[in-house]
């Protein structure tokens, strides 16, 4: 028995679960049979929901089973080969000075075994159990990249919320300043101009929340086909978007990635498989011995005369027009192949990890920088609000001012959001769920 990793042990144990779950739960469950109306998701909760519901998983399960059912097939041929025939045949001579035809009965039995074939069949099943060790870690690749899915979706829609927050607060301010603006004029203390600006900032503010309002939709349907359940009724979602220091080492990073990363170690199995594919193919070379006996009973009319014989064959390849040749070459070029891949995987996660960590660095001190702008921005409207109040300042300054909040504010969240994806990227980078 073949000892496994600590990486192909887990692996398994993660694809046996889904597939228990797979089986036992019924497939055709209603999103309103996951989430209920109005209910308050966590991110672990979408996560949970994806694992069970996303298309790509199952589809990634599928193709576990089908690389299960393959190993069977490779194992047949340790077994005997039985067959059962029966068959009827009616001769008679051309010649027309005889007109007696004939009736031939026949049925029987034949049974066919493997003795050896210089190990083929059993290369054969570890070929497919390293196709099926592979496709289990594909299923864990792909839930991989659907974790990353929600995620990003996850936090996109918290983002959209925060921005629509940061519009309606607009609204209000402009119409704040709208009545003022009204009062000034209507006592003479303001020109009508005040009242138009703040007429023309409030329509503005208010086609800023039409379009943050939409952007919610957006993203609220975004993260529901992430998580598989399309027809998902409203719900709502636990606000973790605040600032959380994430302290890992590049380093630490690029090994843990090189150690974890699910589509790395499948293609580390697949060379595997490659290799015995050309130690199969040589075998092509070699004769292969089988043992046969049958049983049948024949003859023109009843009772059937009992016949039965047995023996054993050996198959030598003398020349099959250069196809063993060919399939060895065939066999080499593919591990080539994988070897190319694999080495081309392991630039792109080297890739991959120094972007991550690059992005959850920038994003940090964008954070620590847009909060500041944002209580910057916060003292100068309200000083651009008590000198209009107090008659002294224009409605240019407080548009101004209110502007440069809004947008602080947005920039505060887009680097909330950006960190938090950055942490999600390393998180898929490395390959931790």
């Amino acid at each position: 028995m073949r000892a496994l990793s600590v990486r192909q042990l887990s692996s398994r144990i993660f694809s046996l679960v889904l597939l228990v779950f797979f089986f036992f739960v019924p497939f055709r469950v209603g999103a309103e049979g996951i989430i209920k109306k109005d209910e308050v998701l966590k991110l672990e909760r979408c996560v949970e929901i994806a694992l069970k519901k996303q298309p790509n998983i199952i589809a990634a399960m599928k193709a576990v089973n089908i690389n299960q059912s393959r190993v069977g097939q490779a194992k047949a041929n340790y077994y005997p080969q039985i067959d059962l025939s029966s068959g009827y045949s009616k001769s008679s001579p051309f010649s027309s000075a005889s007109s007696r035809s004939s009736d031939e009965y026949s049925s029987g039995v034949s049974l066919t075994q493997n003795i050896y074939d210089f190990g083929k069949t059993a290369t054969r099943v570890d070929i497919q159990r390293l196709n099926l060790d592979s496709s289990r870690v594909d299923l864990e690749n792909v839930s991989d990249q659907v974790v990353f899915n929600v995620k990003q979706g996850y936090y996109r829609l918290l983002q959209s919320k925060r921005n629509r927050d940061v519009a309606e607060e607009a609204v209000r301010q402009f119409k704040k300043h709208l009545e003022q603006a009204k009062g000034f004029y209507e006592v003479g203390t303001k020109p009508k101009f005040d009242v138009t600006k703040a007429e023309v900032d409030l329509s503005n503010a208010k086609l800023n929340l039409i379009k943050a309002e939409n952007a919610i939709r957006v993203a609220r349907v975004i993260l529901s086909n992430a998580m598989g359940v399309t027809d998902a009724p409203e719900y709502s979602l636990v606000d973790n978007l605040t600032f959380v220091r994430y302290d890992i080492t590049f380093e630490d990073m690029l090994k843990r990635a090189y150690r974890q990363r699910a589509d790395l170690t499948s293609i580390l199995i697949k060379k595997k498989a490659a290799e015995a594919s050309i130690e199969m193919s040589k075998k092509d070379y070699y004769p292969t011995l089988s043992g046969n006996a049958a049983y049948g009973r024949v003859g023109e009319r009843f009772p059937l005369e009992d016949i039965w014989n047995v023996g054993m064959t050996v198959t030598f390849p003398l020349f099959s027009g250069f196809s063993t040749g060919y399939q060895v070459e065939e066999a080499i070029a593919n591990l080539n192949l994988l070897k190319a891949n694999e080495e081309a995987l392991r630039q792109g996660i080297l890739l991959e990890v120094q972007q991550a960590y690059l992005n959850l660095q920038e994003a940090s001190e964008r954070i620590f920088t847009a909060e500041m702008t944002v209580r910057q921005a916060e003292e100068n409207l309200e000083l651009a609000n008590g000198r209009y109040a107090a008659g002294v300042g224009n409605p240019i300054e407080v548009t101004d001012a209110e502007v440069s909040l809004i947008n602080s504010k947005t920039t505060y969240i887009q680097a909330l959001y950006d960190y938090r994806i950055a942490q999600a990227s390393i998180e898929k980078a490395v390959g931790i769920r």
